[in-house]
């Protein structure tokens, strides 16, 4: 089928940062409370894999999280703007996607969740952001542009794509795609099998127990944060990061090294104006990756797969 009629709306959208600051602050805050919910009710995985969204067909969902001997699910959804609670027993209620304040949306959203009989208790604060003003309190952040929220979940459907593709070159312990509130990031990351020193730490308001254990295993991380350049940024890193990591020769030319992040990051807009802009973005994750795993001296020839090794059978 034609790609356009699968995707009318087009390819990798232009959305400038500056044009949706107050709405991304917003969803940001309401990421946090879906996701708090999530983190109260599914065991621990490690690197905390179990609290984190997955891109869906309409937005993002936390996928079936256990309740008692059923489930529920949470999904934001950016086509019709409503988020989105279904239990196993059939039971939904929504809440509308507008604007509102933060302290409207958790109380909708846990009330909401008390009429489908989802006890739910959850720390009613944000991690990672600073202030960390309580939700029930937070009447400052009441922004919400459906249209942006609209082309937030595309660029993301986008980054998902390539980055499931650069994921399926991996044969060792790798993460899924997913979509960590916390910092509001589209994440992939693989592992090389090895521990790695305890994680000093330091992100706002969030203990610093939470990041040695998402740290604690050597990796290399990349993915999409939709608050940085002009149009959001792809970045990847390293932990801990191997000696001369930052001096790598990486692609497209226009990727860089930040010191003040400690990451690679190449705009988003450079990869959107590309004439192959999956191309483009799996240059910069396979040569950041590179950089990665040939500076820590990784077992490539164990951990690196082709993932059409199997067409010949087909």
């Amino acid at each position: 089928m034609n790609e356009r009629m699968m995707d009318p709306g087009g390819a990798w959208p232009r959305l400038r940062v500056d044009d949706w600051t107050d709405t991304k602050d917003t969803l940001h805050m309401w990421t946090q409370i879906v996701g708090k919910v999530r983190l109260a009710h599914a065991p621990l995985l490690n690197h905390w894999w179990q609290v984190t969204f997955y891109v869906s067909s309409r937005g993002l969902t936390t996928t079936a999280v256990p309740y008692g001997t059923g489930a529920f699910e949470i999904e934001f959804d950016f086509i019709e703007h409503q988020l989105r609670i279904h239990t196993s027993a059939g039971s939904v209620r929504t809440v509308a996607l507008e604007p509102k304040p933060v302290a409207q949306f958790h109380a909708e959203t846990m009330r909401a969740l008390g009429e489908l009989g989802i006890e739910t208790r959850i720390q009613a604060t944000p991690n990672e952001v600073e202030p960390a003003v309580p939700f029930a309190e937070d009447y400052g952040h009441a922004s919400y542009d459906p249209a942006a929220a609209h082309l937030f979940w595309r660029q993301l459907l986008q980054a998902r794509r390539v980055m499931e593709e650069f994921r399926s070159h991996f044969a060792g312990k790798v993460s899924p795609v997913h979509f960590f509130w916390g910092a509001m990031d589209l994440a992939c990351t693989r592992f090389s099998g090895r521990g790695a020193p305890a994680h000093p730490g330091g992100a706002p308001n969030c203990g610093d127990w939470v990041m040695a254990e998402g740290y604690s295993r050597e990796l290399s991380s990349c993915g999409f944060w939709p608050g940085g350049g002009e149009e959001g940024a792809f970045y990847s890193y390293a932990y801990p990061e191997p000696k001369g990591f930052g001096e790598y020769p990486v692609a497209p030319a226009e990727a860089f090294y930040s010191k003040e992040y400690a990451q690679f990051l190449l705009p988003y807009e450079v990869v959107r104006q590309s004439d192959a802009p999956d191309s483009t973005l799996l240059s910069f994750f396979r040569t950041t990756y590179d950089a990665a795993a040939d500076g820590a001296g990784w077992d490539r020839a164990m951990l690196d797969c082709d993932p059409g090794r199997l067409k010949d059978f087909e």
